[in-house]
């Protein structure tokens, strides 16, 4: 049997190394057949909160199974940073669709039928939806913002609203797991290989050697296969043990959208306090995330949040605050941006409607508050690297012609606008993440036919490190590129690189790899095996205080500008989107088609956050659980975008590259805002701007 699932596994998962042809196939994680494969179903719960007061299964033929918490030889938790989210619900439920057992059998029909005849009582419990319950609380300053606000001329005060995003990933969350030996595999469509080992060996009470994960071809991702595969594959993972045969667990569509992750809800305040000569003298923040019923994650989705407070810009005196707030609804988590876009829409946003509110001309007044190498962060760190903004914002004004559009709009009797935003984004991990948690491995493996072989634990979920390593590796070694291989990360032969996640993975894992690379070069002999690994080692003048957050958050900066062009109608209040125009610093960009498929990429799910995408609850259950009722973007939807790259190379990332997957979303949302605002001469304070919300401002003001 093990044999036989080994050759199906290898004929499922495209073991065909990276070099061969591409002929447009990629076997996703529902394409695997195994023999004897069992499926999974999950039961959830119906109700927001509740005592489980007793279950009651169908009886279960010959071959079936129910799998729950009592069968887990380890922790009922799956293991993360806050370690409060079970495998499977123990005496309570906290949220619509939290899952209570497993039923596994070899008909996925059958076994949807006995999951439907599965009956449950319950004691049900008053839900908490409001923000009344922080379980993560976090605050920093710099400098003196209270006497800052004691000695201004004036203060403005606004409140900003974000609402749910969901990733829309092509490939729903799946699964196929089975056992070799003592050894329980898990093959899955994942960003962090070793995020879900780690939570399987706690859950299974395993040693190293006795956990296998193998990455499938990821069918998009977006954040939203960063935490939740490890709660799927803790529960598959207890299902093989019960079983002891192959099994495959794949959501459908709307389970998919009713019970995963999504992007924190947010509300931010934001207090200025402003001097005679209108420069903004102190800020004060408040960031709130719902956070759903489990933490996860959210914990550092606020802290990255936080840390965009001031954004593009610099503010003296600054103070923030900020909660993560229990709520009886879908956990949320991980989202490309990971709290930067509530923040930068927030941030934006105020610093347009401050010039607003004091008669100011809104674009010399942000020109006039812009970053400037040299300055300090937000937490006191240094902008050591240069800032080309000016420059870039320069292009972008000239690229839209976005002075003469705005004077022709502010003229004209159509409801146009034009909006501009500037943002930046931390590359990798916050603080010392990189060096005191994850420190990362990376190690490259030539044969003897001296092909060059790349092991490491990040993720290729349509963003192209399978090219642009390779791409990366060939060029430090000057070989050629079918040289070099990069196979799907399997934890049997590939160290810890960290997730694939945070804008890191050019610019700490490819680093590493330039840097390995070049050591294989010169200890280069031919027709022999080598070996060479390379661990991250922050840089010296890198100084954190995780505790006071204080000092350097990240190592460096990308940063970029956006101008968005709208129409609205005047019969339907409907946006309609005409040019998109930008400008990014990423450093240097390995491969530029790749880049540019993550600028428009990024733009367009950055745009629909800001105007389209619309979810919300109904008693904590999601009320849009399909893509007819949750809209995303269609190709009709989609704008001309004219988008330019301007090197600013970072002296530690390979060939001077830094990160580039979120910044290019981040900035999108304050674009658009911006240019409705412009359009209709109302201020927005919360996204998305929906037609009813437009019609709302427009005709109460």
């Amino acid at each position: 049997m093990t044999m036989r699932i080994k050759e199906d596994i290898s004929k499922a998962i495209d073991k065909v190394d990276s070099r061969e042809k591409i002929d447009g196939s990629a076997p996703f994680t529902a394409d695997i057949q195994l023999e004897g494969m069992l499926h999974a179903r999950t039961f959830r719960a119906s109700v927001p909160k509740a005592l489980i007061k007793d279950i009651r299964l169908p009886e279960l033929p010959e071959g079936y199974f129910a799998v729950t918490r009592e069968d887990i030889p380890g922790k009922n938790i799956v293991k993360m940073i806050y370690e409060d989210w079970p495998v499977f619900a123990e005496k309570e439920v906290n949220h619509i669709g939290e899952p209570i057992l497993l039923l596994v059998g070899p008909d996925k029909e059958k076994v949807q039928d006995l999951l439907e005849a599965i009956e449950i009582d319950y004691e049900e419990k008053k839900p908490v939806f409001d923000f009344t319950e922080s379980v993560v609380d976090f605050s920093f300053a710099k400098n003196d913002a209270d006497t800052a606000f004691r000695e201004a001329e004036k203060t403005i005060e606004k409140v900003y609203e974000t609402g749910y995003q969901e990733q829309a990933y092509i490939e729903p969350q799946a699964f196929v797991g089975y056992k070799e030996g003592d050894t329980t595999t898990l093959v899955g469509s994942i960003q962090c290989p070793y995020y879900v080992k780690n939570a399987v060996m706690e859950t299974l009470a395993a040693g190293e050697n006795e956990v296998r994960v193998i990455q499938a071809p990821v069918g998009g991702a977006f954040g939203g296969k960063e935490e939740f595969p490890s709660l799927t594959a803790c529960q598959l993972a207890v299902a093989l043990q019960k079983t002891d045969r192959p099994i495959k667990l794949v959501y459908d569509r709307e389970e998919d959208m009713e019970v995963t992750t999504k992007r924190h809800p947010a509300k931010v305040k934001m207090e200025a306090a402003i001097d005679k000569t209108g420069r903004i003298t102190g800020m004060r923040s408040h960031v709130a995330l719902d956070g759903g019923a489990y933490i996860g994650l959210s914990g550092v989705v606020l802290s990255r949040g936080m840390l965009a407070v001031t954004n593009a810009y610099t503010i003296e005196n600054v103070a923030v605050k900020g909660d993560v707030f229990r709520t009886n609804t879908v956990p949320n988590g991980a989202f490309r941006g990971f709290g930067a876009p509530q923040m930068i829409f927030s941030i934006e946003m105020f610093i347009h409607h401050i010039a607003q509110d004091l008669g100011l001309d809104t674009y010399d007044f942000r020109r006039r508050h812009l970053v400037k190498q040299g300055d300090r962060t937000a937490t006191a760190g240094l902008y050591r690297d240069p800032i080309i903004l000016p420059e870039m914002i320069e292009k972008a004004v000239e690229m839209s012609d976005y002075h003469e559009k705005k004077k022709a709009f502010a003229e004209s009797d159509e409801w146009k606008g034009i909006g501009m935003s500037f943002f930046f984004h931390g590359c990798g991990f916050t603080g010392s993440g990189e060096s005191d948690i994850i420190k990362a491995q990376v190690k490259l493996r030539k044969d003897e036919e001296d092909n060059v072989h790349i092991l490491v634990a990040a993720v290729d979920m349509g963003q192209g490190p399978k090219t642009t390593f390779r791409k990366l590796v060939a060029k430090v070694l000057d070989i050629p590129l079918e040289k070099v291989v990069f196979n799907y990360p399997d934890t049997r032969y590939v160290p810890d690189s960290g997730p694939t996640v945070a804008s890191r993975t050019m610019m700490v894992v490819g680093g590493l790899l330039a840097r390995a690379a070049k050591r294989l070069g010169e200890e280069w002999e031919e027709s022999s095996e080598q070996v060479v690994v390379e661990q991250y080692k922050q840089p010296e003048y890198i100084e954190w205080d995780e505790e006071k957050m204080q000092g350097d958050a990240y190592p460096a900066y990308s940063w970029g500008v956006n101008v968005v062009e709208v129409e609205i109608s005047k019969a339907t209040y409907e946006p309609t989107i005409k040019n998109v125009w930008s400008v990014y610093d990423l450093g240097k960009a390995i491969d530029e088609r790749i880049v540019l498929g993550q600028i428009e990429g990024g733009q367009v799910q950055g745009l629909a956050y800001g105007y389209q995408e619309v979810m919300g609850h109904n008693n904590g259950r999601i009320m849009q659980k399909n893509l007819t009722d949750y809209i995303i973007p269609t190709a009709v939807d989609v704008p001309k975008m004219k988008s330019l790259v301007m090197d600013n190379p970072y002296p530690l990332g390979p060939y001077g590259a830094k990160g580039v997957g979120e910044l290019t979303l981040v900035g999108a949302a304050p674009a658009v805002a911006l240019a409705i605002e412009d359009a209709i001469g109302r201020q927005i304070k919360k996204i998305p701007a929906t037609p009813e919300y437009i019609m709302e401002l427009i005709r109460n003001g």
